[in-house]
């Protein structure tokens, strides 16, 4: 199958769309089987990639991007687990904790032929940390030694406890032993980035697929701006060092927020994955290449509370809300993915007890009810506590198609349960939610996190005091502590620390400084020709490394 140009493919989505089953073809033909020996796929994803540079980057599907484009000292495993990629072996470790030292494969190279070097990861670690780069991932370094203060402006970037010591080897050096930094590696804003690179482009780095260079096994190209571009592309590199055992030489990416189109483009033969939301999803979930995957990813609403007169600041609106949803009413009939009800920021399959292996979730044990006459009573007193009859509060959220209808589904549970409340509902697509939600230009916004390594506090650090993520700018004093303890205080202690990331959930669901609406599933039809993709329900989603097309 030959790639199709974003000319063809929007013409070939705008058929579909207005064609239903107008879009069929009557099997593989030669060209089809062709492009199979040629190693080449085509994915539909239901969103736009936010950027490609690494520093910035915070969405799905720029990390699944670059997660194959760019390449740090580990990657994951089909377990999640973190083995050697540019890491020439195992990180010595100090019987402290405290400091990683690494040796860098010596055939490690950038796309321009470039080194891999030490210092390519210090110069990127440095650059995210810098408050002028204003990362929004940056305090994913925080176990790294100055980190915070870095970000936080109070000393320089300099002092990052990174630091290479010769050209093949690095040293790091943590504020306190971390159970999961090696999983931290191999997540992309621990990346390198080529300095001279970097420095040559200036603002227009990474804006463009050919304003960068990668030393993964692939190659990002056709790629033309964030949050505009519906089409781009991956290429095998052959400079990378590992380049033997990479199969594919193309992957296209296009995007199609309607699932009815994305069914079409997968019936006819022109898509090997598709993403499917609702009715469609559960149409096809007997489909032989119908495949759910359940993520560690929570969907909640994030409030507004940082202007003094916020109305979200009232606690008994905020329960009102979470009581007026039926989110398993939501999941099974609106989203229809295999995603489940959320109990908690915190979703399943993120961390076990150290001392039963019990679930995270089922030691916290606690339930976010639908309840639409006790929404009602905290609807009242909400009223008369903020001295209202009525109110009108704006719903932002992307434009896919999951999340509009989504968003309906929202709108008219709480204007239907909450007389008196209404609720606009505004779509834009990701890199406009993503910039709102960072300015704080919100009342209400459907965002969500995927967890990049497995611990609960992955989730839990989001919503304290001085967090970059807590957009809605809630604050509970007690909550900040159990969190810090949990980080700091009885980090070696783990009885101790479980006790403190299960009291810091029942704060927040009894308290709903969010509001928790589901765990992510992802529906795909997924070729059956199209093998070896490895997914991940923490960090960057999916691994194309060993991916292969067997016909």
């Amino acid at each position: 199958m030959n790639r199709l140009s974003k000319k063809t493919f929007n013409c070939f989505v705008l058929i579909c769309g207005l064609l239903l089953s107008g879009c069929q073809s009557t099997g593989k033909n030669a060209e089809q089987k062709d492009s199979a020996t040629k190693q080449e796929i085509n994915i539909v994803f239901d969103s736009e990639m936010g950027t490609a540079d690494i520093s910035q980057a915070t969405d799905f599907y720029s990390f699944i991007t670059l997660n194959n484009a760019y390449e740090g000292l580990y990657r994951l495993d089909g377990k999640n687990q973190p083995v050697l990629a540019e890491a020439k072996e195992k990180a010595n470790v100090s019987e402290d904790g405290l400091t990683y030292t690494i040796k860098i494969r010596e055939d490690a190279k950038w796309s321009n032929g470039d080194s891999v070097t030490a210092d390519d990861y210090v110069y990127s670690w440095q650059r995210t940390v810098d408050p002028d780069t204003a990362a929004g991932y940056a305090n994913m370094f925080d176990p790294v030694k100055n980190a915070k203060d870095i970000r936080e402006g109070k000393t320089d970037k300099e002092k990052l406890g990174v630091e290479a010591v010769n050209d093949h080897e690095l040293k790091i050096t943590l504020e306190k032993p971390t159970v999961y930094f090696e999983a931290l590696l191999a997540f992309p804003t621990y990346f390198p980035q080529n300095e001279k690179i970097v420095e040559k482009y200036g603002d227009k780095y990474a804006l463009t697929s050919k304003n960068a260079v990668y030393n993964g096994p692939f190659l990002l190209t056709d790629f033309s701006g964030a949050g505009t571009d519906n089409a781009w592309g991956l290429k095998k590199n052959d400079k990378y060092w590992d380049a033997k055992s990479v199969k594919l030489t193309t992957i296209n990416f296009n995007v199609v927020k309607d699932s009815t189109t994305s069914l079409n483009l997968f019936e006819s033969g022109e898509a090997d994955d598709v993403t499917l939301s609702g009715e469609i999803a559960r149409q096809k979930k007997n489909d032989k290449n119908f495949v759910s995957q359940t993520g560690g990813t929570t969907q909640y609403l994030e409030i507004n509370q940082k202007a003094e007169d916020s109305p979200f600041r009232n606690k008994n609106f905020r329960k009102a809300i979470s009581m007026a949803i039926d989110r398993k009413k939501m999941v099974e009939s609106v989203i229809g993915d295999g995603s489940e009800v959320a109990n908690g920021v915190v979703p399943a399959k993120i961390g076990t007890n150290p001392d039963t292996g019990k679930d995270f979730v089922d030691d916290v044990n606690s339930t976010l009810s639908y309840d639409k006459d006790q929404a009602q009573e905290y609807w009242n007193k909400a009223k008369e506590e903020l001295g209202v009859d009525k109110l009108s509060i704006d719903l932002l959220a992307s434009d896919t198609d999951q999340s509009k209808k989504t968003c309906e589904f929202l709108q008219g549970s709480l204007e239907q349960n909450l007389p008196d409340l209404e609720v606009n509902v505004t779509n834009v697509p990701l890199s406009i939610r993503l910039d709102r939600s960072d300015n704080g230009k919100f009342d209400m916004v459907m965002n969500n996190w995927l967890g990049e390594y497995p611990d609960p506090t992955n989730f839990l650090k989001l919503f304290t005091s001085d967090s970059s993520y807590n957009r809605g700018h809630w604050v509970n004093e007690e909550y900040d502590q159990y969190v810090d303890d949990a980080l700091n205080k009885n980090a070696n202690d783990p009885a101790a620390r479980w006790q403190d990331m299960i009291a810091a959930e029942k704060i927040m669901d009894e308290e709903l400084g969010v509001i928790p609406l589901y765990q992510v599933a992802g529906a795909h039809l997924h070729s059956q020709r199209f093998k070896g993709q490895v997914y991940h329900s923490v960090g960057a989603g999916y691994d194309y490394k060993y991916a292969y097309v067997e016909e």
